[in-house]
């Protein structure tokens, strides 16, 4: 069965929704800042409950944005460069795109 999305716009949602919370463009912010991180140190950077921080960091985890390297009992966590290029990518098409095709919105035809 052929499906009714591309998986371009698969990826695309996927980065989009897990940016679509201001902490978890945070973290993206100090993770692409420091390079790695432990979620202690990024912990001290906003005061948000641990447990709601893991949450953000797993959501950011599935979407491919961040991977995780266990060094029991903590956890670092770095910018995934591979996706990291591919959501940049895929943003700057979609976006550029978009705009080239709809440069007014008067409601003309």
């Amino acid at each position: 069965m052929k499906s009714t999305y591309t998986d371009n716009q698969v990826k695309l949602a996927r980065f989009a929704k897990a940016m679509g919370n201001p902490a978890r463009v945070k973290i993206l912010e100090i993770l692409s800042e420091r390079g790695c991180c432990y979620s202690g140190n990024i912990a001290d950077e906003f005061p948000i409950a641990l447990s709601t921080l893991s949450q953000h960091l797993k959501e950011l985890k599935a979407s491919g944005l961040i991977q995780g390297e266990i060094n029991p009992p903590f956890i670092k966590y770095c910018i995934n460069q591979e996706n990291w290029k591919l959501a940049k990518q895929l943003f700057d098409t979609f976006l550029a795109d978009k705009a080239a095709q709809n440069t007014s919105c008067n409601g003309s035809k």
